[in-house]
């Protein structure tokens, strides 16, 4: 999933998991990053929904959608702002926060019945699978993979430094 349409010439790819408590305090540092490079740094959401947490590939299928319905990172953030209350009621909330987001909340509830998204996901997993994402967040720029997860110390510096690196060497 896209955050920009118009080519941007560095990508930050960020493999994430939306019932995860740790993509949800990395949202900080992505704001920040978008603040800082505007259109200069395209930030993909990459899905890799863990076994471990019930609603997950769910989510990223409805992320999917929102993203089809011109509203991703929105939603991707409202989600992850609340994984706790996602653990406990499912795609009931992913509908509801579709619904405050003035979504099509019964095109979500198709998309999630017919799996018009898995295929996106399932891409995006077994990508992140074959780079050796292990655990979200996993950042990777250029050709450099960071690993998140219960540190995001310093990462946001790391991802600033390649990405000047790589913009000034256009």
């Amino acid at each position: 999933m896209s955050d920009s349409s118009t080519g941007s010439p560095v990508v930050l790819d960020v493999w994430c998991e939306l019932q995860c408590s740790d993509c949800h305090s990395a949202l900080e540092d992505l704001r920040a990053l978008r603040a800082r490079y505007g259109d200069r740094l395209e930030l993909r959401l990459r899905h890799f929904p863990l076994d471990k947490h019930k609603y997950a590939f769910t989510a990223a299928q409805a992320a999917e959608e929102a993203a089809a319905q011109g509203q991703a990172w929105p939603y991707v953030e409202a989600v992850l702002a609340r994984t706790e209350e996602l653990a406990v009621r499912g795609e009931p909330l992913l509908l509801d926060i579709a619904r405050e987001l003035g979504l099509d909340a019964e095109e979500f509830d198709t998309a999630l019945v017919d799996g018009r998204h898995i295929l996106i996901v399932d891409a995006d997993q077994a990508e992140g699978k074959a780079i050796g994402v292990t655990g979200t967040p996993t950042y990777v720029i250029g050709t450099e993979r960071l690993d998140g997860g219960k540190s995001q110390e310093g990462l946001r510096a790391r991802i600033e430094e390649i990405a000047d690196r790589l913009l000034a060497g256009q």
